[in-house]
């Protein structure tokens, strides 16, 4: 029997032995770490590319879209060159929300997700963008091609969660800085640049 090409014998880690997806920075595959119906917060392991727990959530809220990472993608200098007031990027793979009409209960999963727009997040002084994207076999959604189409409750929950969820009171002190969200090109840009700091990093 000879098995179907591609065949990975073993595992693909899913930071290193994915694909960027099959037309970036348009549309791009995502690795779901989280989605909004759990109260426990996933990390990707990266010496061993599983998810690992990472915590039960501190706060209440849940992160209103699915949220994951954009494989071969990492954020160094130059997605720090794209805010300006950062010092670093944050040696992360570059994070992406997903919006999908339909409830996605599973995380450790792939989709494909056209690019909409971003939010720049400055996370104690280092860039921590969030890529905005739909789903891209999702019908609800096939019309948006830009975030400024999308409903601004959606992108302003979006904001919300990511300058909050750190803080359990609001007394509590948060390093967060969220802009307003950028459309499509510059997101676009953020993309391209994560891709060419991931080959400088990693190699291919």
């Amino acid at each position: 029997m000879s098995f179907p090409q591609p065949f990975f014998r073993w595992r693909p880690h899913p930071w290193h032995g994915l694909d960027v997806g099959p037309d970036p920075p348009n549309i791009v595959q995502a690795y779901i770490e989280l989605t909004p119906f759990d109260r426990v917060k996933y990390e990707l392991d990266k010496k061993t590319g599983y998810l690992r727990v990472d915590r039960p959530n501190r706060t209440s809220s849940f992160p209103p879209t699915l949220y994951g990472f954009v494989p071969k993608t990492f954020c160094g200098k130059r997605v720090q060159a794209l805010m300006p007031e950062s010092r670093s990027g944050d040696g992360d793979p570059l994070d992406i929300c997903v919006i999908s009409e339909r409830p996605i209960n599973n995380s450790e999963i792939l989709l494909k997700a056209r690019v909409v727009g971003g939010l720049p997040m400055l996370d104690d002084g280092e860039a921590d963008d969030k890529i905005i994207a739909v789903l891209e076999s999702d019908a609800m959604w096939n019309s948006v091609s830009d975030v400024s189409e999308l409903p601004k409750v959606l992108v302003d929950r979006l904001r919300h969660y990511f300058s909050t969820y750190k803080a359990l009171t609001p007394e509590e002190a948060v390093e967060v800085k969220i802009d307003h969200a950028y459309g499509r090109d510059r997101a676009h840009e953020v993309i391209r640049a994560a891709m060419a700091d991931y080959e400088e990093e990693f190699g291919e």
